[in-house]
This record gives C-alpha cells, structure tokens and sequence, in this order.
C-alpha cells in the first residue's frame, strides 16, 4: 500500500498522467501472408511497428493481423470505422465508403513512381480526401502504401496489344477492371484473390491483372504463360486508423505514428521498386514468357482503357473529383520527370 501511494504521489507531482505510463496495445490487419520479402504489405507493417515502437518507448505497440485474420475488405473497413484499430485497405475496401478514391485508380494516370509518390504525398485532391474520408467516416487516411509496382497482365496467350484481348475472360478486382477489359474486347468476372489459382488452372478465367508480387505470392506462374508489362496502373493500398483512436493520443504520440507511418512507406517504396526486376526474372525463370509493349502498343490500351474507366467512375461519384485527380496527375508527372 506505501509502494502504491508513492507512486501516485510521484505521478501527481509530475503530472503525468496514468495512462502515459501503461503502453497502448493497437491492432493492425492487412491482406496477404506475413512474408517480408513477398508481401510489400507485411514489410511495410514490419517497420511501422518497429519504428513506432521504438520512437514511443512502447508506449504504443502495434499487433500485426496478416492473412485478413481480422475479416474481410468489407469487414475490417466497418471495424476501423467502429473501433479502435488500424486496417490497410485495398480499394476493394474502399469502394465501400469512399469510391471517390477510384479516381486515383485511373489506367495509366501516373508515368513512373515518383510521379505516384509526389501525387500521394501532397496532392490537392489527396488533402480534400483525407478530409472528406474522415468527416464521412470517422477514418484518418494516414499513407497510400506502395505495395507492388505496377499492375502487369498475364495469360495463357501473348498479349501485346488491345486487340489480343478479343473473346478472352479476365478475372477482375472490381466494376472498374470488368469496364476496362471489356473496352479491349475481352469479358470480366470479379473473383476474390483466394480462387484465383483455380479460376485460372480450371479455365474459368484466362488471365488476370496484378503486380509481379502477388503473382508469385499466388503462385499464378504455375498457371499462366505469359506475362505483359503494360504498367496500367499503380499497386497501391492505404493505411487507415479509426480517428477517435488517433486524437486520444498525446501530441508527441500522434506526431511519432504520423512520422513513422511515413518513413515506413518510404523503406518500402525502396524495397518495391528495388526488387521489381528481380520478381520479373523470377517469374521468367518459372517459365513465364514477358514483353514490355511498343510505345505505339501503350498508347493503345490508354486511348481504350482510360475512357472506358473515367466512363464507368461518372457513375459512381461526382465529376469534380475525377477532373481534380486528372489535374493533380498530370503536375506530378511533369514534376516526376524532372
């Protein structure tokens, strides 16, 4: 009893308050397996927590949840909304509280990744939606997570170009892929990421859509031939934590997540794009055939795959946004090619 009143008569003296002392225990869940080396996810996580960690004494301690242990996209989105946890979002969850930001997600919008990174760092259209996420939602949008490169076809035949495309089945992430493989001809089936093997082994579908990542992550090279890389669209995730969590912090707490949120998305930029050609030549010595479109074949699926998208995503939210993103893309891809 001595021990205990001392120890409040220390704490009222210094003014700190109890649960300073007593760490702060956050959940964290994302998609895919906690690989570091093939889950861009799971090592962005990896040195989040690490860097938090150590820049709070713990005072703040983060539990990783890979595998979607914690639910589904449409799941975890309703607990990040509800509770006091942190999701990485795809934009399959997304869309379900926050389409607008399919207008990020517009084919061939950015030319390289610095142009990403400086549209998603500090863009216009990245303030209004952090803005917009939280006054609808109750979510802080804190990173948009590099988790892959850019998006690469594969399939059982050569595709080089739209017309390739021709009476071809795709497996699609969503609406908006189903809206683009139909402009190049062929027909899209959204199928969730864990049927995908056998939808391609099976014939069910006969190509697909990911980052060279997730096609060794699913191992998709067992059963697809080749590989086309058309870089359509930058592979991104997004950070979430429930807002009411993030103002119970101190200051100091907040500012240390933020700047460790931050300096870990850079670690991972660095290792994505460090290891993409090394995934790609993985992928060829798995007896993946690749090619790299002709400027002409590029210009190609822009011209059919970006109106086509912009024309589905008029239906789903306002103008605005959609012209904003353009807007915003195109300064940061003349700045990216600096």
């Amino acid at each position: 009893m001595k021990r205990i009143i001392t120890v409040l008569c220390l704490m009222a003296m210094l003014a700190i308050p109890a649960s300073a002392l007593a760490a702060k225990s956050i959940k964290m869940s994302y998609n895919g397996p906690p690989s570091e080396n093939d889950n861009a996810v799971h090592y962005f996580a990896v040195q989040f927590k690490q860097l938090l960690e150590e820049a709070t004494g713990k005072q703040l301690e983060i539990v990783l949840y890979p595998n979607s242990q914690l639910g589904n996209e449409e799941q975890r989105m309703e607990q990040v909304m509800s509770g006091p946890v942190i999701n990485v979002a795809s934009y399959g969850g997304m869309q379900t509280v926050f389409p607008e930001m399919f207008a990020t997600n517009i084919p061939f919008l950015f030319k390289n990744y610095k142009a990403a990174h400086i549209f998603f760092d500090g863009s216009e259209f990245m303030e209004k939606a952090r803005k917009t996420l939280r006054e609808r939602t109750g979510i802080e949008l804190l990173e948009v997570v590099e988790e892959g490169g850019f998006l690469a076809f594969t399939c059982d035949k050569p595709i080089h170009s739209p017309a390739d495309f021709k009476g071809l089945k795709f497996r699609a992430m969503d609406a908006s892929q189903v809206a683009m493989y139909e402009a190049f001809g062929a027909s899209g089936t959204p199928i969730p990421w864990t049927e995908v093997y056998l939808a391609l082994k099976t014939g069910v579908a006969d190509g697909q859509m990911n980052p060279p990542t997730y096609i060794i992550i699913g191992s998709l090279y067992e059963v697809q031939k080749h590989l086309t890389l058309a870089n359509v669209q930058y592979s991104d995730q997004f950070l979430l934590m429930n807002s009411a969590l993030l103002d119970s912090l101190t200051p100091d707490q907040q500012a240390a997540l933020k700047k460790a949120a931050h300096e870990a998305n850079v670690k991972t930029r660095d290792f994505v794009e460090s290891q993409v050609q090394d995934r790609i030549k993985f992928l060829e010595s798995k007896g993946m055939t690749s090619y790299t479109p002709t400027a002409e074949e590029s210009a190609q699926f822009e011209e059919l795959g970006s109106p086509s998208y912009v024309n589905w995503l008029k239906d789903q939210v306002d103008q605005s946004w959609i012209d904003l993103a353009i807007d915003n893309a195109k300064k940061a891809n003349a700045e990216g090619a600096k």
